[in-house]
């Protein structure tokens, strides 16, 4: 049964270990029952699943998705854990822990090896200073996903799924909604932590397209185009992708292309959708 979610338990595991929090690996343990439940709830764990968690910790959150998923992998880059894992999860016989950095990781054979290829779902708390870098990583690796649900910082939620034209809409909102469709679950408090952090947090769950809800002919011109769009982001398209070196047009192509996409001239990459910086990106690359 999982019981690491009560606060005292956690405590307990780490007197007996003489646990030191990393500061460098951003560690913030889980000590809310309600919450864990809600984590898997959303996350849709069924015993079909094969989950791959991400920086499992002591194993609190490790211990209820065995309970409900098939099988479940769960990587953690501090090697100080690895025997407290191996303590917390000895009851349950469907974990495999590996001690690796997720970032280093060729998720497209680890899916692979581990479960034949087919789709898997993500579950995890996330370090706060490189949630970005490790979502995008999964997507970018074309791995099979079912879903990814992740505790992150309650901003950076927002702004994964801010619509066009709010203040927290920008390049990690397209590249995220170009993946997959997101929606925020849960607002966790910094009490349900510890250490607690410094920040609000939330829990998004991410559901993988399984086809890209846009038709663009090249992925990697449409992300450069978005990022010279925000890069300035109170300036205007036109000369947002005018000062870019990710950008090799003349002013006059670039003026051409907007029009072509049948926006004013004066737009602002903040108002274009995903749909309009794909079909920009496609009306670019045929020049």
């Amino acid at each position: 049964m999982a019981t690491l979610g009560i606060p005292a338990n956690t405590i307990a595991v780490l007197q007996k270990y003489n646990f030191n929090f990393q500061k460098k690996f951003g560690q913030n343990f889980l000590i809310d029952p309600h919450v864990l439940e809600k984590i898997i709830d959303a996350a849709g764990v069924t015993d079909e699943d094969f989950v791959l968690e991400i920086g499992p910790g002591i194993g609190t959150m490790t211990q209820y998705l065995c309970e409900a998923a098939r099988h479940v992998a769960a990587v953690e880059i501090d090697r100080n854990l690895i025997p407290i894992l191996e303590d917390t999860l000895k009851e349950y016989k469907n974990v495999t822990v590996l001690n690796e950095d997720i970032l280093k990781l060729d998720i497209g054979s680890f899916a692979k090896e581990q479960n034949h290829g087919e789709p898997m779902r993500v579950v995890a708390n996330l370090p706060y200073y490189i949630t970005t870098p490790i979502i995008m990583g999964l997507f970018e690796s074309h791995a099979p996903l079912k879903s990814i649900t992740v505790m992150v910082q309650k901003e950076v939620a927002d702004r994964m799924q801010a619509a066009p034209g709010t203040k927290d809409y920008g390049a990690l909102s397209l590249a995220i909604q170009y993946y997959a469709s997101p929606k925020i679950v849960a607002n966790v408090p910094p009490n349900c932590f510890m250490p607690r952090p410094k920040v609000g947090s939330a829990v998004i769950h991410l559901v993988h397209h399984e086809k890209a809800p846009v038709l663009v002919e090249d992925e990697r011109l449409m992300f450069r185009l978005i990022r010279a769009s925000f890069n300035q982001r109170r300036k205007t398209l036109a000369n947002g992708l005018n000062n870019s070196p990710e950008i090799n047009l003349s002013k006059e192509e670039i003026l051409e292309s907007i029009e072509e996409l049948g926006v004013p001239l004066t737009v602002r990459g903040e108002t274009l959708t995903l749909e309009q910086f794909a079909r920009l990106s496609n009306i670019i690359k045929s020049k």
